[in-house]
């Protein structure tokens, strides 16, 4: 069974620890700085705490802050060749441990808006995942949507880890793409605040019981004198159910051992709600191997990309709205800016 909280590991269990990030207030370049620095220490210091510790995880923005005048400038970047990212892969090789950390990274297209990015870097200090946000939370995030796709790792104790990014975590698509290409550990970083509480829990819970998986998820906690950030990570079992969870503390470190060889038994052995194999295998008691055509007509208008809702024509709100009406602004930041 699951442990919670437990500072040792068994062989096959993966002990992780996710980090309630206090939400950071970023006003200038030093700024991000302090922050990597920051969660350099904090991975030494959780793994000087739980000895055993296969991966800690910290939230979305945790190093670049939420200030939406400069989330695109230039200078509040942070490309995979940033020696803050170096900063990172050494943390995580100094301390035997696997990470996930937040970027925004840029878009070396010319004229085209930044990337919200999340690394997996692994023991021995090496990038094992980059990923690109492939929902940017409109109509307020400026961010250019992913084109990475949702890539799988191998990662600690016989996991396949995948990330994905705040809203992403909203689409079941998603968590299905993810685990279609195996994943048994999917990881949620998030930087919302508390009008999106109760909708990021049961999203953790469904996205991990319709998939078989476990879902691990850990969002920003505390006040940037705007909003309330809620906290709340929590890890859940491939049946849907909470293993642990964390309150509302800035700085609060949840943690869980889980076993990711037992969410792949389940895919396996499981008969009675196996929901991501009957998806394409309806039926297979009446029609023996179960029907394995495509149903579904917003999956083959997307493929065709002709995805389009009966009510399209009447959605009121399908641009920046009162963000950024005339998209992000882009480059370096002004010599006036305040």
């Amino acid at each position: 069974m699951p442990s919670t909280g437990s500072t040792s590991a068994s062989p096959d269990g993966l002990l992780m620890v996710l980090v309630q990030y206090p939400v950071p207030v970023v006003t200038k370049p030093e700024d991000i700085q302090a922050n990597v620095d920051e969660i350099c220490r904090m991975v030494a210091s959780t793994k000087a705490g739980y000895p055993d510790l296969d991966l800690i995880v910290f939230p979305e923005y945790s190093s670049s802050g939420l200030n939406t005048k400069i989330w695109t400038y230039d200078e509040f970047l942070m490309g995979l060749d940033d020696p803050k990212v170096a900063q990172f892969k050494q943390a995580c090789k100094a301390n035997n441990v696997w990470g996930v950390f937040s970027i925004m990274e840029p878009n070396h297209e010319k004229g085209k808006a930044p990337f919200n990015t999340a690394i997996i870097i692994n023991a021995d200090g090496e990038m094992a995942l980059h990923y690109r946000k492939l929902q940017p939370w409109v109509p307020i995030e400026p961010w250019y949507p992913g084109d990475l796709g949702m890539p799988v790792c191998d990662g600690p104790k016989g996991s396949k880890l995948a990330v994905n990014i705040c809203h992403d975590g909203m689409f079941p698509e998603l968590a299905r793409e993810a685990a279609y290409k195996g994943a048994n550990v999917y990881i949620r970083i998030s930087g919302y605040s508390t009008q999106t509480q109760d909708q990021w829990i049961m999203t953790n819970k469904t996205n991990a019981f319709q998939n078989l998986m476990y879902t691990a998820s850990v969002n920003l906690a505390g006040y940037d004198k705007i909003f309330y950030y809620f906290g709340e990570g929590n890890i859940c079992n491939y049946d849907g159910r909470i293993i642990s969870e964390g309150h509302r503390n800035p700085g609060e470190l949840v943690s869980a051992e889980i076993f990711p060889a037992q969410a792949d038994k389940a895919r396996i052995h499981w008969g009675l709600e196996n929901n991501i194999f009957n998806l394409g295998n309806r039926g297979y008691v009446g029609y023996p191997g179960g029907k394995t055509d495509n149903y579904l007509t917003w999956v083959e208008d997307l493929a065709k990309g002709q995805y389009k809702l009966p009510w399209a024509d009447k959605i009121r709100i399908k641009d920046g709205w009162k963000y950024n009406p005339d998209g992000p602004q882009l480059g370096p930041l002004p010599e006036n800016f305040k």
